[in-house]
């Protein structure tokens, strides 16, 4: 498949120090990463007894370490946060690193970190409802000179939003339900993001994504398409394949589900092949976790290998 490919890495946040999740900021952004993400999630997963560092906090001080990465949410929930205020928070953020904040949204799944911290968690589909709301609040807030907006959950009347970003954050809408997760993004999100637990269905979630894009009068063109995963590399096969069985132990189904049949691992070569199966698929952008303890070092590897792979590719173009 033609055309660019984008690599966003994910950083070190469950029981990890700030020093780990700084440090791999600032080496990910000289790799030239497109973009960092964090998980906003208040507990760790899948035991909630896991210490993890607060995602947005965590966001606006790497913002200030790095140069030119993006940097994102996988995803944010509705019922953490004000949507307002929230709003208000993405701005400051850009304020310090203008025009590289997206905001990651989706309805949240993990019941502990609501129920335990006083946090509304209705039925999924209140909180996609208030999903929508969130995003439409947000919108308003970055882009109208006072916000008013009245819905079920969330409600502002003439909210100031000072300063205001240059431009819109991106916006990415995260989850696999494909009537109304779906029907969200092809209103409202610039990029839709498939997540790894439902990498084996990219198939049919890509052909919902089109459908729910058509319905909304929108072409399927013109909202991008990412795949949260993990990425297992080593210098060669036999690397990639006992790592993978590392991988597969640690991470079950959450995220590890199908990793082997499904998942992009192994040699520089052989996670080329697993990351064209999903451009031909239509992805043009992947969330990364590295798998490793120090995950600096596989990044690196991906970095020389992978990466330099399509930038030659790009040159190559540029040049014909």
């Amino acid at each position: 498949m033609s055309g660019p490919v984008r690599f966003g890495v994910t950083l070190p946040q469950i029981k990890r120090s700030w020093q780990e999740a700084s440090a791999a900021a600032i080496e990910f952004d000289r790799l030239g990463y497109d973009s960092l993400w964090v998980c906003d999630h208040l507990y760790g997963v899948p035991n909630p007894q896991l210490p993890i560092l607060e995602g947005w906090t965590l966001l606006s001080a790497i913002a200030a370490i790095t140069k030119q990465t993006k940097l994102g949410t996988l995803v944010t929930p509705p019922f953490f946060r004000n949507p307002a205020v929230l709003a208000k928070q993405i701005a400051t953020i850009d304020q310090i690193a203008p025009g590289r904040v997206i905001a990651g949204l989706g309805a949240g799944w993990f019941p502990p970190e609501f129920e335990q911290t006083g946090c509304q968690f209705p039925n999924p589909r209140e909180r996609l409802r208030a999903l929508e709301e969130m995003v439409e609040v947000m919108k308003r807030m970055w882009t109208q000179e006072k916000a008013t907006f009245k819905g079920q959950y969330f409600s502002v009347n003439e909210a100031i939003c000072e300063p205001k970003p240059e431009k819109c954050p991106e916006i990415l809408i995260g989850g696999g339900g494909e009537k109304v997760t779906m029907a969200i993004a092809a209103r409202h999100a610039d990029t839709w993001n498939n997540m790894a637990v439902a990498q084996a269905q990219l198939p049919q979630k890509i052909e919902a994504l089109n459908k729910r894009c058509e319905e909304a009068g929108r072409d399927p063109a013109t909202i991008e398409r990412s795949q949260q995963c993990v990425v297992v590399i080593g210098e060669d096969d036999a690397a990639g394949k006992a790592g993978l069985e590392k991988a597969k132990r640690i991470y079950g189904g959450h995220m590890g589900g199908a990793l082997e049949e499904h998942g992009i691992w192994g040699s520089p070569d052989r996670v080329i092949e697993g990351i064209e199966r999903h451009r031909a698929l239509g992805i043009s952008f992947f969330v990364m976790e590295f798998f490793g303890r120090d995950t600096r070092e596989p990044a690196r590897l991906f970095a020389d290998t992978v990466m330099k792979h399509y930038a030659d590719i790009g040159s190559a173009v540029g040049r014909s």
